[in-house]
């Protein structure tokens, strides 16, 4: 069982800040002063055109394109072969463009490819990526053109991402059926010898991965955790003996494995 957070993408060189940002968002920040991706993604914009022409880029580089590093290669690599599943809090869909089976994925806090409602006025959510693309292609002076900008087709609200900020969050069928997939993993895997790898998992929603994992791993005497992650490597004492904690960068050590 893979856990993955932030932290594995930001190994594989998708950072929100510094030059990669500053490559992507230069004239952003000039004009509004967004330091990185991910406080812009909370700015007030006066306009949907500037908008959704920050937003569009933002899904180009953090979706549609590879991760720069071959982290997620790497590790496919290790698990191909295996009985295994993702659970993951990342929405970028690197393990998709790495080449993992989609049906051993489970994105529990959305897509960066999917819109939704912004109401929402129902449970539905819709690929992107024409649009964006077109978007990306098109915009001007930050702004895209406004026969791009999304509406739901139901209600003619804007759509919006379907990222889990707040309770409008759509839970769509795929979302439903990557969840019941991952249950009948965990279940049938419940006594068995199975290794927990959590990487880069920090502490912003520990409850989906980490404190999960710990819990799974002290039930369960035939399970061991491991932990690679950079700074925040460890394990509560009740797991001790079934832990280990390695502080490093997550890409160099499965580029040793």
């Amino acid at each position: 069982m893979i856990g993955a957070g932030a932290g594995l993408s930001t190994s594989a060189g998708l950072t929100y800040s510094g030059e990669r940002f500053t490559k992507a968002f230069g004239d952003f920040q000039a004009k509004y002063g967004i330091q990185d991706m991910y406080s812009g993604g909370f700015y007030p914009f006066e306009t949907l055109e500037e908008y959704w022409a920050w937003w569009s880029r933002h899904i180009m580089v953090n979706r549609y394109e590879r991760a720069p590093r071959s982290v997620y290669d790497d590790l496919l690599k290790l698990v191909e072969g295996k009985d295994y599943f993702v659970l993951t809090t990342n929405v970028d869909h690197q393990f998709q463009l790495a080449g993992f089976d989609k049906k051993r994925l489970f994105y529990t806090q959305g897509d960066y490819g999917l819109w939704q409602c912004s109401e929402p006025c129902h449970q539905g959510t819709y690929d992107n990526e024409t649009v964006v693309r077109r978007m990306w292609a098109e915009q001007r002076d930050m702004r895209v053109p406004s026969e791009l900008i999304p509406r739901c087709p139901r209600c003619g609200r804007p759509m919006t991402m379907n990222l889990r900020s707040d309770d409008t969050f759509v839970q769509d069928d795929g979302w439903y059926a990557a969840a019941q997939r991952y249950e009948d993993f965990v279940r049938r895997h419940k006594d068995c010898a199975i290794l927990y790898l959590e990487l880069g998992v920090g502490m912003n929603t520990p409850g989906i991965i980490k404190f999960n994992f710990w819990r799974q791993v002290h039930q369960n005497p035939n399970a061991n955790y491991i932990c690679i992650n950079q700074g925040q490597s460890y394990a509560p004492h009740e797991i001790e003996k079934q832990s280990l904690c390695i502080d490093a960068d997550i890409g160099a050590m499965l580029s040793k494995l």
